[in-house]
């Protein structure tokens, strides 16, 4: 009988020492799956909240195109339209990554006009210091019979953001970490990146800064002088005291 206890009270120890075991590993195995879940949570979103990194302004390359309309029975360009040739060839000395093309509309009714305006548009172009061997001539299908305008494009680098528009995700009440967290939704900041790529003057400057010109030397030769000399180096106007002008009288 004593066997028999001792057998039974060894069976109790050891089923209780695997009860104790059990609740351990599951008390372990629950604390472990809270703390995975919180670094689910706190880890980093799967795109960034950020509109300059959701929406980033890329370099691109563009045509700047100008489009000259010259009439069928005319043949050479107006006062206005030189202008405007001469105008796009400052703008390709400033911001030109290539050559000038010149496109003449075929199987327009002012073909033959515009065939005739090549020559003169050639010759303000060279004028302003653009190389003959960057100018290229060719023709494209005009769209219909009616008169096509000349195009006369160069390539140049461009900023470009977006497309907008898209809602990936519903901005409406969700069970979403987005909701919860009050992030912004996906299109927030794409308007303002797209108008800021498109109203840039050079858009180098998004990527780094301009390169300081010098100084104007003459202007700071006398301010040096005058404070040599122990005098003011303040600049003197007429009107320093005040004074209206002749013409505001």
């Amino acid at each position: 009988m004593q066997i028999g206890r001792t057998t039974i009270a060894r069976s109790r120890g050891i089923t209780g020492l695997a009860t104790r075991a059990a609740i351990v590993g599951g008390c372990a195995m629950f604390v472990c799956a809270c703390n995975t879940d919180q670094q689910v949570v706190a880890g980093a979103p799967d795109v960034p909240y950020d509109y300059r990194q959701r929406h980033p302004i890329t370099m691109t390359e563009t045509n700047h195109t100008l489009q000259i309309f010259v009439g069928t029975s005319r043949g050479e360009l107006n006062a206005a339209q030189r202008a405007e040739v001469a105008q796009f060839a400052h703008s390709w000395h400033r911001e030109s990554a290539g050559g000038v093309a010149i496109e003449l509309p075929a199987g327009a009714t002012n073909e033959r006009a515009a065939a005739d305006s090549v020559h003169m548009i050639r010759s303000i172009l060279t004028a302003a210091s653009v190389p003959p061997t960057g100018i290229v001539v060719r023709t494209y299908p005009a769209p219909g019979p009616n008169i096509a305008p000349i195009r006369v494009s160069y390539p140049r680098i461009a900023g470009q953001a977006g497309p907008c528009g898209l809602w990936p995700q519903d901005i409406g009440p969700s069970y979403n970490r987005d909701h919860f967290e009050n992030q912004p939704v996906w299109n927030h900041g794409c308007a303002t990146q797209r108008n800021l790529a498109a109203m840039v003057d050079n858009p180098a400057d998004l990527v780094q800064p301009r390169g300081e010109t010098p100084a104007y030397t003459m202007r700071r030769t006398t301010v040096m002088e005058k404070y040599r000399a122990g005098n003011s180096p303040a600049t003197q106007y007429p009107n320093a005291e005040g004074k209206i002008s002749d013409i505001a009288r």
